[in-house]
């Protein structure tokens, strides 16, 4: 009998890992070998246990499951990685995916995509889901906005003015309507107000 997938799921939520174990359960190719609760667990147990795919969670405390990623894939680059995930901006997967996870999948969708999922991703495939598939595939040209132009972006999203924009990130205003400029540019938005919300909508700031 071939062996099984040897899974190990990382959450801080015990019901989410909880859930996953009985939906698996009744797959006998596929074993959960182990289990952590956040991104520092997760980079330890993984090293002692050395699984064949990992279902990780992204929002997590102390080291959020991106960072774990980055770390485990710098020290095991054959390592395998299917992100569960309530987010469903194209963003955050095209971080994820970026990082080296190999599938990025919506908690909603777990039920019935995960099993071929892992299975996909043993084989060494890749699968992402629709709706961010499509999203990513639009939006694949698109200038990507600079670090400050996020952060101009942030602080325009709290209510600032230019002016009040530069003062915090001590730039001029002029500066700053340059930066909007090439920001509304970028994301095709008619003025600052739908820059904004085009950015939460794609993940690029939150608030």
């Amino acid at each position: 009998m071939t062996k099984p997938i040897r899974v190990m799921t990382v959450d801080d939520h015990p019901l989410i890992r909880e859930g996953l174990a009985a939906l698996l359960a009744g797959h006998p190719d596929i074993s959960i070998v182990g289990e952590a609760s956040d991104g520092d667990e997760a980079t330890v147990k993984f090293d002692e246990l050395l699984p064949d795919v990992v279902l990780l969670d992204l929002q997590m405390p102390t080291m959020s499951g991106l960072e774990a990623l980055e770390v485990i894939k710098r020290k095991h680059p054959w390592s395998r990685f299917i992100i569960l995930t309530t987010y469903d901006t194209e963003q955050l997967a095209s971080k994820a995916l970026n990082a080296g996870a190999h599938a990025y999948l919506l908690k909603s969708s777990v039920r019935r995509e995960l099993v071929d999922t892992i299975h996909a991703v043993f084989r060494g495939q890749r699968r992402i889901a629709a709706d961010i598939a499509e999203s990513l595939a639009e939006h694949a040209d698109d200038d990507q906005l600079t670090q400050r132009e996020v952060s101009v972006l942030e602080l325009i999203a709290g209510g600032n003015s230019n002016r009040a924009v530069g003062e915090c990130l001590s730039i001029t205003e002029e500066t700053v309507k340059g930066h909007v400029k090439s920001i509304l540019v970028k994301l095709t938005a008619k003025d600052r107000t739908h820059a904004v919300a085009l950015a939460i909508k794609r993940g690029i700031i939150e608030i």
